[in-house]
């Protein structure tokens, strides 16, 4: 899939109804897993894009959600990643019950203003924050992976909050990106610390983001910032006191009832 095609794919019509087969499975924490689609039909998405999924039991009865796509564009492959809401209409079956074979349908890809792809004009490339809460790392991964896939050397830098170790999605990798590809990787923990840590638990502070002294200057960096919705604003206003400014700033949230 070629990066003009994918730019084509932001804004016009709403996408069509495409099955999707479940060929991967992988568990991320103890109530999260990713869930990798052949999609055939599939267009190609950006990084930050995410994708409508929908279910459809024997009686009709329908039940969709939106999620964010976890993975680069990769021909017609798509990949999420889900975290299990205990209510949920349609999260419980896609962590706990779904299984190599079957069948749902998507809809995308979805989103053009969250996104994320380098600069070719640009003398020196943009510094980029990203700043998530919870499973609002999952579009924030794909940009690290894109960056990866593309082999961009921009200044990447990742804050990643928490409520205790156990929840981090994606660690191994994470690890692998701060050592191989330059990224630099912040875990922040809400509500317990691993043994060691520096940081006290609590919520994300001015000094959590705080810019790198090895970033380039004279060039602004850009944050994404993922997550709850008062997670999400309680971030923009500790990024809008560090002299961010609203149109260095993309923002995407979610609430609690989602699934």
């Amino acid at each position: 899939m070629t990066e003009a095609r994918t730019r084509g794919l932001v804004g016009g019509p709403r996408p069509r109804w495409l099955p999707a087969q479940l060929v991967g499975l992988r568990s991320e924490t103890r109530t999260a897993r990713t869930l990798d689609f052949d999609v055939p039909g599939w267009p190609g998405h950006l990084a930050g894009q995410h994708v409508d999924v929908r279910l459809t039991a024997a009686d009709g009865y329908s039940a969709q959600r939106a999620y964010s796509i976890a993975e680069p564009v990769d021909d017609e492959k798509i990949s999420i990643t889900v975290q299990q809401v205990g209510e949920g209409e349609v999260s419980p079956y896609l962590v706990e019950d779904m299984e190599l074979g079957d069948q749902l349908e998507v809809r995308g890809p979805i989103g053009g203003w969250f996104v994320w792809s380098p600069s070719a004009e640009a003398p020196v490339e943009q510094p980029i924050l990203l700043v998530g809460g919870g499973s609002g790392v999952v579009p924030l991964m794909a940009m690290v992976r894109e960056r990866a896939r593309l082999h961009s050397r921009a200044p990447f830098r990742l804050v990643y909050s928490v409520r205790d170790p156990a929840q981090v999605m994606y660690a191994d990798e994470l690890e692998r990106r701060a050592k191989d590809d330059g990224v630099l990787v912040d875990v922040l923990h809400t509500r317990q610390a691993p043994a060691g840590s520096e940081r006290p638990p609590g919520r994300i502070t001015t000094d959590d983001l705080a810019t790198p002294s090895t970033w380039p200057t004279g060039v602004a960096p850009r944050a994404y910032v993922c997550g709850p919705t008062g997670f999400v604003e309680h971030t923009i206003g500790l990024l809008l006191g560090l002299g961010f400014t609203n149109k260095t700033i993309r923002a995407e949230r979610f609430g609690p009832s989602g699934s």
